[in-house]
């Protein structure tokens, strides 16, 4: 197939309209809550949400580039534009505690409880409408250059319930409003990414492509002052408003039909150093540092009969990479921070610290699998997903503000042909509640659980131009 060359007026009027795009984009671009395997979404692109995610060997659409850059090659000239309707459902409850009697003296190490007795509170905001858009254009007949915007996230909670008893050196047990005992207890972090990509044919079969990814990021955490004693930073812990960080990152990826109808795919992107949240320093270890931790995606793609695809990905996502959220919470409890006054903690295990304490999550591997097949102008797709999610037991505590424990995602989706240019896309998806239980770090009488479940409804228009 040839492809148009464009001449200068045409890549100017391209350039022009990518960035009117762009900044539509920018304007309606709400908070972000995508929390399926970890915080990182299933899948960006509608085509690939409805193969669970599935999709490094198989591109289909210019969202396509988050995955696979090497994919926007095939593309053409085009451009897709959708949102999708985010329904995070996420709840932690415990039972047993306060662990200190009445009238007892603890010293300088005072059981902190999440309420006294059984308590059960669910997070507000459980809608969030999350738009996207990607663009294309063709150099040559072997090469392109593309545009695709697209959201990550996914520690969003608001707890506006709940109570904390917190155990005090002169007996009495004191108990406050809110998760933390500091009212409202929540974060919220959403992420936009902005990919342009170069991509190029090696053979009629093969290709490489390579994205330059601009991230910003905010952030904003309420009800947590009382750590305050455990951070090495108190003024800048909690409450502070907004937050924004800023980088610069990379990804590279390969195609290749290896044989007819065979087709892998492999795609690369290394962790992304962004900005630290300064009004935040006191939470996050180093200082407020919250990098984009490392992932990589391999895949298989098989034709099955004249119409029908299975598609199979296994992506690794390295949250280790990140001591904010890697770095367990027991530095607050094991000597490696001595808390202190209105002046916060010492040690480099404290809150914000070197070896700050974090949400303790580990490396994520998750297996994609999907299958579509053609019918007339109808194009369907059902997929489904199964990962380990990363919290472990003993770092219930502080996941309460993130518990991205979902291990499963079923999907559902089609593309409609409106004409010979142009579709429409739909995509449906649903991750079964899933919980993780375990022993609360500042009181081991008391068992904390962690729950979410989440609904997704996605649709896109495309126009090859």
């Amino acid at each position: 197939m040839r492809y148009p060359f464009y001449g200068l007026e045409d890549f100017t009027m391209t350039i022009r309209s990518r960035y009117l795009l762009l900044a539509v984009m920018l304007l309606c671009s709400p908070a972000t809550a995508w929390a399926t395997n970890g915080y990182f979404s299933h899948g960006s692109s509608v085509a690939e949400k409805g193969l669970a995610g599935a999709g490094v060997a198989y591109s289909q659409d210019t969202l396509s580039a988050s995955n696979n850059p090497a994919g926007m090659v095939w593309q053409g000239a085009r451009y897709d534009v959708g949102a999708a309707l985010f329904g995070p459902m996420r709840s932690y409850s415990s039972t047993g505690g306060p662990f200190l009697p009445p009238g007892a003296l603890c010293g300088a190490n005072c059981p902190f409880s999440i309420g006294d007795g059984d308590q059960s509170i669910d997070s507000e905001n459980e809608a969030f409408l999350i738009p996207q858009l990607g663009y294309n254009w063709v150099i040559d007949p072997n090469r392109t250059i593309g545009l695709s915007v697209y959201g990550n996230g996914g520690m969003n909670t608001e707890y506006r319930g709940g109570t904390a008893i917190l155990g005090t050196p002169t007996g009495s047990n004191a108990e406050l409003p809110g998760t933390f005992g500091a009212g409202t207890a929540g974060v919220d972090l959403s992420q936009l990414f902005v990919s342009t990509t170069y991509a190029a044919r090696i053979s009629d079969s093969s290709s490489w492509g390579l994205s330059a990814i601009v991230v910003y990021q905010r952030f904003e955490a309420t009800g947590l002052a009382n750590f305050s004693p455990f951070s090495s930073d108190p003024g800048n812990l909690s409450n502070n408003g907004y937050d924004t960080s800023t980088g610069l990152g990379l990804r590279v990826g390969f195609q290749s039909e290896v044989s007819p109808g065979i087709r892998i795919g492999a795609a690369y992107q290394p962790k992304i150093n962004m900005s630290e949240f300064d009004d935040y320093s006191g939470l996050f270890a180093e200082d407020g540092d919250f990098d984009i931790p490392s992932n990589f995606t391999v895949g298989l793609a098989v034709d099955v009969g004249k119409t029908g695809v299975f598609v199979v990905d296994i992506q690794q996502i390295n949250y280790e990479d990140v001591a904010a959220v890697s770095n367990s919470i027991t530095p607050l409890t094991d000597g490696s921070c001595i808390p202190g006054g209105p002046a916060g903690g010492s040690g480099d295990g404290c809150l914000g610290g070197t070896d700050g304490a974090g949400f303790g999550w580990e490396d994520m591997q998750i297996l994609k699998l999907g299958y579509q097949w053609q019918d007339g102008k109808m194009t369907w797709r059902v997929g489904y997903s199964k990962g380990d999610q990363p919290i472990p037991q003993e770092e219930v505590v502080f996941n309460i503000l993130a518990p991205g424990v979902v291990e499963e995602h079923f999907t559902f989706g089609f593309t409609r042909e409106l004409d010979a240019k142009s579709a429409i896309n739909f995509a449906a998806m649903y991750a079964p509640s899933n919980s993780v239980k375990g022993t609360n770090t500042f009181d081991p009488s008391q068992e904390i659980e962690l729950e979410m479940d989440q609904y997704e409804l996605a649709i896109s228009y495309n126009r090859r131009i």
